[in-house]
């Protein structure tokens, strides 16, 4: 479980990594926005003010010195409105009317639109009417508006690269947790190869000197049964090819197998249609999940209790379920019982399950999942397997 925990701590620190790096841009972004708000506010003051003295002044110098003023500004949007709400100038504004009443009925809606947020300044000058003033509203200029938008794409880019990396890290860990799974299938299927071989010779050694002996031919049948073992262990890691067989006589086969092996208190139910259900599967490797299932309602049930096998068929699939009256599975360990290294049991490697759901989803391309569990009660698991002929 140790993988487990470390993953979960990269991921952590991850997470933090991305809220602290995703924090600073916002709150940098803060005040760079808040700097040139400030900035153009400035701006717009001192085009007021040139505003002021083109109405003032009649000297050329002092003219020239605020047109330019005016046309210096290339960014930000204006549109100056008389003491009747008249449009008067209007600079960096696009216009989408087709003609000039549109126009103006556009740049009025606009300038409204600004005046209502409170952007505009307004220039009185000296005159003896009371009413005599301009009001010269802006709005934020280009740039500003996509710096404002700007921290929250940075915000979606680092939550994207948080997810980027989880999902890297976890395909990388689980391609790591293959290697190790294969490699020790296939160590564990060499090691059983030498000493299997060497009993093999010694019952036919046994079956000459005491042909007669009623245990010599059960002893066969268990070395052969750890041959099977190690051919299947030899099988993980490559894409065995899959044939044509009948689901019928490969569970017969391990039910077979568990009532020699198991208490005389646990019953085997088997409950099939009246014809053959003809799948292609590896009938060793099926047959190791169906026995792993048994093993675990056996373990499940302690000894005592009754396993049901029921197979059906539908138009395009073969539904095997494998139901016990064991202790059943609490409801927060349902999601977790394939997971590499879970075990409820005081003794075991948590492999089982996993390697069941591997077997059948990678190598039968079908589906393996916990259907109903109830503590106290029982359990069962459902598999599904396609192209049924």
């Amino acid at each position: 479980m140790q993988w487990i925990d470390s993953i979960r701590q990269v991921k952590i620190l991850l997470v933090m990594m991305a809220v602290l790096i995703a924090v600073a841009s916002l709150v940098a972004s803060h005040f760079l926005i808040r700097d040139l708000y400030e900035e153009e506010h400035k701006k717009m003051e001192i085009w007021a003010e040139a505003m002021r003295a083109l109405n003032d002044d009649n000297e050329d110098g002092g003219m020239n010195l605020v047109l330019k003023v005016i046309e210096d500004n290339t960014t930000i949007p204006i549109i100056v409105f008389d003491s009747n709400s008249q449009v008067q100038v209007f600079r960096n504004i696009r216009l989408l009317g087709m003609n000039k009443t549109d126009s103006l009925e556009e740049l009025s809606s606009k300038g409204q639109r600004m005046k209502a947020q409170g952007q505009f300044i307004r220039i009185a000058f000296d005159s003896s009417q009371k009413n005599d003033y301009i009001d010269v509203c802006f709005d934020d200029s280009l740039m500003l508006k996509r710096l404002a938008v700007y921290p929250y794409i940075q915000l979606g880019v680092v939550l994207l690269f948080v997810v980027v990396a989880i999902f890297a890290l976890l395909t990388s860990k689980k391609a790591e947790q293959n290697k190790v799974w294969v490699g020790l299938s296939k160590e564990t299927a060499h090691q059983l190869g030498t000493p299997i071989s060497s009993l093999m010779a010694w019952i036919e050694i046994m079956k000459e000197n005491y042909p007669n002996d009623d245990l010599i031919p059960e002893m066969d049948k268990d070395v052969r049964r750890l041959q099977l073992i190690a051919d299947r262990f030899s099988k993980i890691g490559s894409m065995p090819e899959p044939v044509p067989a009948s689901l019928n006589e490969v569970i017969d086969h391990v039910v077979d197998y568990m009532d020699r092996r198991t208490s005389s208190k646990v019953k085997m139910v088997k409950d099939f249609p009246d014809h053959d259900v003809i799948v292609p599967i590896n009938d060793s490797l099926f047959e190791w999940v169906i026995e792993n299932l048994c093993k675990n309602a056996v373990d499940a049930m302690e000894g005592k209790g009754t396993i049901t096998i029921h197979v059906e068929t539908t138009q395009q699939r073969a539904v095997i379920e494998v139901s016990d009256t064991g202790k059943g599975i609490k409801k927060r360990d349902i999601d977790s019982v394939f997971t590499p290294g879970f075990t409820t049991k005081q003794r075991g490697w948590g492999l089982g399950l996993s390697l069941a759901k591997r077997i059948i989803e990678e190598y039968h391309h079908g589906r393996i999942f916990v259907k109903s569990s109830e503590v106290g009660k029982g359990t069962t698991f459902r598999i599904e397997l396609y192209h049924v002929k």
